[in-house]
C-alpha cells in the first residue's frame, strides 16, 4: 500500500487526469441510468392457471387439482403450494425458496404441468404457467372512456394499446374492462320443436360447414391446377344461410329458426372513469427499461392519439409511477444535496477552504463510482440505492479527514505538501482500510437477506460497499495526489495548532475553548474509570426502561403517505351484474365530490378477482381505487379514508373496507390467522369460536374470513336410469342447459375485418333464460320430445366456495385490519395468547399468522444472524489490527452500547422500532462506531510505544482526536438530519417542506443512525480512553512492582 500511495503522489498528473476521466464517466451514467421508484424484486413465486368453463370448485379441486399436485409436490426447492379451486377456475401459487433460481425453477414447473395435461379433462383449457414478478405489474394506466357504443371504444383501446406496445421499452399492455366479442346465434325453442331439430344436429351442422378444406394440387395429362373450396363463412349472414332440414322440396334455413348478430359475452367485469363507461390500458414495461422515459413516449402517443377518436371518447392518464418517481427521485437527490452541502459547510468551517475542497471532493468522487458499478451490474437508480447515497454522505468523507487533517498538521509544522500527505495517506492507511474493512464486514451479510424484502432491500448494502469502496481510493490515492498540487507549506491555523502542539507534548493548561473543557471532563473519567463505567451502564439500562414505558412499540415496516387510496365495496346474496353495479354507484356518488380526489377508477366484478398476487374477499362486488391530488394540498390519506367511511356509514346491505396502496414489499392486512387441517369440518367450528373473539375487539376492523357466501345454488339432479330409458345423455341435457346459461361454443368463425376467430355462441332469447326453463325445456329423444322434468330434478343448495388448499390441507383464513394508532405486532402477540385458550391439537387444526407478520419473524431471525457474523467478522479483523482482545472488545462494547441512542433517537422522533428498518440502522451503526474507536485505539497504541504512561497517553489521544471525531461523526449526523426530521429542501426551486411521503420510508432508518452514533461518539470520546485506562494503568502498577523488586 505504501508503494501505491508514493506512485500516485509522484505520478500525480497521471491520477488526477483519471479522476476526471471518472467524473465525466460517471455523470454520464448518472444522466443515462435506468430509474424507478422500487426496486425491480425477483418473487420466487410460479403460478399456474387452468380454465375449464362452467366446471364447479368440487370438480376443479378433484379433476384439475389432484393430477397437478401429483406432478408438482415433488419440485426440488419449493416452499409451499397453494391452490385455489373455483368457479371455472384452478389456480396454484408454487411458492419456491430464496435460494432457488427462479428461471430453472419456471422451467421445472413447465416440464411438470406438461406431464399432467394428459390427465386433464379433455374441455380444460392449456395451462398457463408464468412468474410472478413485481417488474411485470402496471406502472401507468390509459383510461379510455366515453358514454358512446362499446364497440366503438373498444376498437379506440385497440388501436391506442397497439401504438403503445410498439414502444421498445414497453413490454405489453393489457385492456381490462373489455368483453369478448363472439357471434351470438338466438335460437327460437319453439320453432326447433316444431321443425323436430335437436340442438346436437344444429351444433353438427354449424360446425361441418364451417370448415377451412384444404386439397391437394390436381396433376394430369391436362397440366397441374390448383384445387380450392370455399368452405369458411366469414360473415353472419352466411351462417344463416345455412340448410339445416329438408321437409318434402322445402328447404329449412337456420334463419327460420334463429336470429344472428356480431355481441359481446355476459359482463363478468366493468371499468369506468370518473363515473363514465370506460376500458383501461394497463402498461407494463420491460426490465430494465427506464421508466421515465418509457412512460414520456406512451403520454405523447395518448396526446397524439386524442385528436383522432371519434366524438365521446376521453383518454386520461392515471396511476402514472413516472409522476411518482421523479417526485420521489428529485426528493432524494434534494436531499443529497443539501446534505452534502452541510457536510461541506462543516469541513469547511472546521478545516478551512483548501482542505474542505480536498475533502469535499470524496463524495462526487465516491458517488459516481458507486452508480457506475450500480449500472455496470444491470441494475437501476431506485430509492433505496439513493438513501444509501444520503447515508453515505457523512461515512465517505471520514477517511479523507483524517488523511487531511494529519496531513495539514504536519503542513502547519513546516512540511512540503508532497511529503505532508504522502506521510499522511502512509501513517493512516492501515487504520483507516482497518475501519473501511469492518463497515464493509458489517454490511458485506446483508448481501444475502433472502426472500422479496431482501430483493427489496439488497440495494442498500450493495451501494454502500461500492460508496466505502471507492472512499477508500479517494482518501489514499486521488486526495494526496491532488493535495500535493493544492496543499501550501506553513498554511495553518495558528489556534488550531496550538491546540494540536499542546495536546501532543501533554500541556493541556495550554489549550482553551471547547478543547479545554472536553480535556477538563476527560481527566475526570480517566481518574474515576470505575465510575464512568457505572454512569454509562446506568444510562444504557434506563434508556431500554424509558424506551419500553413510554416507546411506540414495534412494526415490520414503516407506514407512509400514499397518493392512491382504494375502496372495497361488498355485499352478499346471488345479485347479477346490474345489481353489483348499482351497489358500487351508491359508493362512487358518495364521494364524487370530496376535493382531494384526482381520479376515481371504478370496477365491478361478478367474480373477486384472485390468483397470483391478489387476494379478494369472496363478496367483493366493486374496487373503487382513488387517485388524491398532491400531498401537499390534501389531507393524509388515513384521513381521507376515514371520511369516506363516515360518508357511506348509512348505505344498506354492503360492506366498505379502506386501505392504502402498499408501498414496499406488499404483505396484506396486518392480521392474517389461518386456520388448516385435513378435513373441513375439524375447521369450521374452530373458526366459529374464533370469530367472535375478533370482531369483538374494539381494535381491530374490517374482519372477514373466506368461508362460503350465503346464498343460493340450484343443482339439477339427472335420473340417469330414466334418461336412458328416453336415449337421452348427460353431454346433451347440459348443453341444453348451457343454452340457458352463458351460451353453447359450437365452433369458430373469423369475420374479414377482425384480427382473431370469434366463438358461435348458441343461445336461447333472453326472455327464456330463467331458471323454470330448467326443467321446462324439451329434449329431442329417440321417443319424441320430452321435457327435462321427465328425468332432471331442479334442487336448491347452500352456495359453494372456493376449494382452497396449503400442500394438500383444506384453509380457510381470517384476515383483519387494526384501527388506527394500534401496533399490529402487540396486536398479534395478543391475540396469540388469547389462542392459547382453544384446544388446537384436540380438533386437528394448525393455527398460524401469515403476512407481515411472517415475513416480520423471517426477517427479525435473518438480521440477527446477519448482526452475528458482522459481529464475529469485526472481531476478527479488529484483532488481527490490534493483536488484543481487550481493545478489539472494547471497541464491539461502544457497537453494543450505542443501542440505548437508537432508542433515545426513536422516542424522541416518536418513531416505533421498525424491525426491516431500524434494524437495518442498527447493523448500519455497528460500521459506523467502530471507525473513530479504530483511529483512536491506534493512536493511543501509538503514544504507549514512546513510553508514556496510560493516563497521559489517555489524555494526549482523546485531545488529538477530538476535532477529526467530532468531525467524522457530526457530520454523518448532519447528513442524516434531512431525513431524520422529514425536510425537503429544493435548492433549486427555493421551496421548503417537511413530512413528504419519500423522506417518511427513511426516517427509522435515519434516525437509528443519527441517534445511535450521537451517544456513540461520548462512547468513543469518554467512556473508551477510560476503559482503556482503567486496564492498563493496572499492568503499569505491575510492571512498576514487579521492577522494584
Amino acid at each position: 500500500m505504501k508503494r501505491l500511495i508514493e506512485a500516485a503522489i509522484n505520478r500525480h498528473r497521471t491520477v488526477i487526469m483519471l479522476f476526471v476521466l471518472m467524473l465525466i464517466t460517471g455523470t454520464a451514467t448518472l444522466i443515462t441510468i435506468p430509474k424507478e421508484s422500487s426496486p425491480d424484486v425477483t418473487i420466487p413465486n410460479v403460478y399456474v392457471s387452468v380454465i375449464h368453463n362452467g366446471i364447479s370448485p368440487e370438480d376443479a379441486d378433484t379433476l384439475l387439482y389432484e393430477p397437478l399436485e401429483t406432478q408438482l409436490q415433488g419440485l426440488e426447492g419449493l416452499k409451499e403450494m397453494v391452490s385455489t379451486a373455483s368457479f371455472g377456475h384452478l389456480s396454484i401459487q408454487l411458492e419456491f425458496y430464496s435460494n432457488v433460481d427462479i428461471d430453472n425453477a419456471l422451467d421445472d414447473v413447465r416440464n411438470k404441468v406438461n406431464d399432467a395435461v394428459g390427465e386433464l379433462p379433455a374441455d380444460s383449457e392449456e395451462p398457463i404457467v408464468r412468474e410472478i414478478n413485481v417488474a411485470l405489474f402496471p406502472v401507468m394506466v390509459v383510461t379510455v372512456a366515453g358514454d358512446v357504443d362499446e364497440h366503438v371504444l373498444y376498437l379506440a383501446a385497440d388501436e391506442l394499446k397497439k401504438r403503445i406496445e410498439s414502444l421498445p421499452g414497453v413490454l405489453e399492455v393489457d385492456i381490462k374492462g373489455k368483453r369478448e366479442q363472439v357471434a351470438e346465434l338466438i335460437i327460437d325453442p319453439a320453432k326447433m320443436d316444431n321443425y323436430g331439430l335437436s340442438l346436437t344436429e344444429v351444433g353438427n351442422l354449424l360446425r361441418n360447414n364451417s370448415l377451412l378444406v384444404a386439397t391437394e394440387d390436381i396433376n394430369n395429362e391436362q397440366g397441374r391446377f390448383s384445387v380450392k373450396i370455399p368452405g369458411r363463412i366469414n360473415d353472419i349472414e352466411g351462417l344463416l344461410r345455412l340448410p339445416v332440414k329438408s321437409v318434402g322440396d322445402e328447404v329449412v334455413l337456420f334463419q327460420d329458426v334463429a336470429v344472428g348478430r356480431l355481441s359481446f359475452k355476459d359482463p363478468s367485469t366493468g371499468a369506468r372513469v370518473n363515473g363514465h363507461q370506460a376500458v383501461t390500458l394497463e402498461i407494463k414495461k420491460r426490465i430494465g427499461a427506464n421508466i421515465i422515459e418509457t412512460l414520456d413516449e406512451a403520454r405523447v402517443i395518448t396526446d397524439a392519439a386524442k385528436d383522432m377518436l371519434p366524438e365521446g371518447i376521453k383518454l386520461g392518464i392515471i396511476q402514472d409511477e413516472s409522476k411518482q418517481i421523479r417526485t420521489m427521485l428529485n426528493d432524494l437527490f434534494n436531499s443529497v444535496l443539501v446534505a452534502t452541502l452541510l457536510v461541506f459547510l462543516l469541513i469547511l468551517g472546521s478545516l478551512g477552504v483548501r482542505s474542505s475542497v480536498l475533502v469535499g471532493l470524496a463524495i462526487p468522487g465516491a458517488f459516481l463510482m458507486g452508480i457506475m458499478a450500480i449500472n455496470a451490474m444491470g441494475d437501476t437508480l431506485n430509492m433505496v440505492v439513493l438513501f444509501a447515497l444520503i447515508l453515505s454522505v457523512g461515512m465517505l468523507v471520514d477517511s479523507a479527514i483524517v488523511v487531511v487533517e494529519y496531513a495539514d498538521r504536519r503542513l502547519a509544522e513546516g512540511l512540503q505538501p508532497r511529503d505532508a500527505y504522502n506521510e499522511g495517506a502512509r501513517r493512516m492507511a492501515w487504520p483507516i482500510i482497518a475501519s473501511t474493512a469492518t463497515t464493509l464486514a458489517v454490511f458485506l451479510p446483508l448481501l444475502f437477506w433472502p426472500g422479496v424484502m431482501g430483493g427489496f432491500m439488497k440495494y442498500l448494502p450493495l451501494t454502500l460497499l461500492f460508496t466505502l469502496t471507492g472512499s477508500l481510493v479517494m482518501a489514499l490515492i486521488v486526495i494526496p495526489a491532488v493535495g500535493k498540487v493544492l496543499g501550501r507549506a506553513g498554511h495553518h491555523d495558528q489556534e488550531a495548532l496550538d491546540v494540536i502542539v499542546a495536546a501532543e507534548n501533554g500541556d493541556f493548561d495550554k489549550m482553551s475553548g471547547f478543547s479545554s473543557r472536553y480535556v477538563k471532563v476527560l481527566r475526570k473519567a480517566l481518574e474515576n474509570p470505575g465510575k464512568t463505567c457505572l454512569i454509562v451502564l446506568a444510562f444504557v439500562f434506563s434508556s431500554f426502561g424509558v424506551y419500553g414505558v413510554g416507546g411506540h412499540g414495534t412494526e415490520f415496516f414503516p407506514e407512509v403517505d400514499v397518493d392512491v387510496a382504494m375502496v372495497d365495496v361488498r355485499a352478499r346474496g346471488n345479485l347479477s351484474f346490474a345489481e353489483r353495479e348499482a351497489l358500487v354507484r351508491e359508493v362512487e356518488y358518495e364521494i364524487f365530490d370530496m376535493k382531494e380526489i384526482d381520479a376515481i377508477y371504478t370496477s365491478v366484478f361478478v367474480t373477486a378477482p384472485r390468483g397470483g398476487m391478489e387476494s379478494s374477499p369472496p363478496d367483493l362486488v366493486g374496487r373503487i381505487q382513488l387517485e388524491l391530488v398532491d400531498w401537499q394540498s390534501r389531507r393524509t390519506a388515513d384521513d381521507i379514508l376515514a371520511e369516506i367511511e363516515e360518508r357511506t356509514a348509512h348505505l344498506p346491505g354492503i360492506i366498505i373496507e379502506t386501505r392504502k396502496k402498499e408501498g414496499g414489499p406488499a404483505g396484506g392486512p396486518p392480521i392474517q390467522l389461518q386456520l388448516s387441517s385435513r378435513s373441513e369440518s375439524n375447521i369450521i367450528p374452530m373458526m366459529e369460536k374464533v370469530l367472535p373473539m375478533l370482531k369483538n375487539d374494539p381494535e381491530l376492523k374490517d374482519v372477514r374470513d373466506d368461508r362460503p357466501l350465503d346464498g343460493v345454488e340450484w343443482r339439477l339432479d339427472i335420473d340417469r336410469e330414466e334418461a336412458v330409458r328416453f336415449g337421452a345423455s348427460v353431454a346433451e341435457i347440459g348443453s341444453l342447459i348451457r343454452m340457458i346459461t352463458g351460451g353453447q361454443v359450437i365452433t369458430q368463425f373469423q369475420p374479414d375485418y377482425a384480427d382473431e376467430e370469434l366463438d358461435i355462441l348458441l343461445r336461447y332469447p333472453e326472455q327464456k333464460r330463467t331458471i323454470d326453463l330448467f326443467t321446462d325445456i324439451n329434449i329431442k329423444t329417440a321417443k319424441g320430445l320430452v321435457p327435462l322434468s321427465q328425468f332432471v330434478t331442479r334442487v336448491p343448495i347452500n352456495k359453494t366456495g372456493d376449494i382452497v388448499r396449503v400442500d394438500g390441507k383444506r384453509r380457510y383464513l381470517i384476515t383483519a385490519n387494526v384501527a388506527e394508532g394500534v401496533n399490529s405486532n402487540e396486536k398479534i402477540a395478543e391475540l396469540g395468547e388469547k389462542l392459547k385458550e382453544f384446544d388446537w391439537l384436540e380438533a386437528e387444526v394448525e393455527p398460524k399468522f401469515r403476512g407481515d407478520f411472517e415475513q416480520q419473524m423471517e426477517t427479525g431471525i435473518f438480521l440477527m444472524s446477519a448482526f452475528s457474523i458482522a459481529i464475529f467478522l469485526m472481531v476478527t479483523l479488529l484483532v488481527t489490527q490490534f493483536n488484543s482482545f481487550y481493545q478489539a472488545g472494547l471497541i464491539m462494547s461502544a457497537i453494543i452500547l450505542s443501542v440505548a441512542g437508537v432508542l433515545m433517537g426513536l422516542l424522541i422522533r416518536g418513531e416505533p422500532f421498525g424491525i426491516v428498518m431500524s434494524g437495518v440502522g442498527v447493523i448500519s451503526l455497528a460500521g459506523i462506531v467502530v471507525n473513530n474507536n479504530i483511529v483512536l485505539i491506534d493512536t493511543y497504541n501509538q503514544i504507549r510505544m514512546t513510553g508514556v504512561s496510560a493516563f497521559d497517553a489517555a489524555m494526549r489521544t482523546g485531545a488529538i482526536r477530538l476535532r477529526p471525531v467530532l468531525l467524522t461523526a457530526v457530520t454523518t449526523v448532519v447528513g442524516l438530519i434531512p431525513m431524520v426530521m422529514q425536510w425537503n429542501i429544493d435548492l433549486i426551486h427555493r421551496e421548503v417542506s417537511m413530512g413528504a411521503p419519500s423522506s417518511q420510508w427513511w426516517t427509522q432508518l435515519s434516525t437509528a443512525i443519527a441517534g445511535g452514533l450521537t451517544f456513540a461518539t461520548v462512547l468513543t470520546l469518554i467512556f473508551t480512553p477510560a476503559l482503556l485506562v482503567w486496564r492498563d494503568r493496572n499492568k503499569d502498577r505491575d510492571h512498576e512492582h514487579n521492577a522494584s523488586h
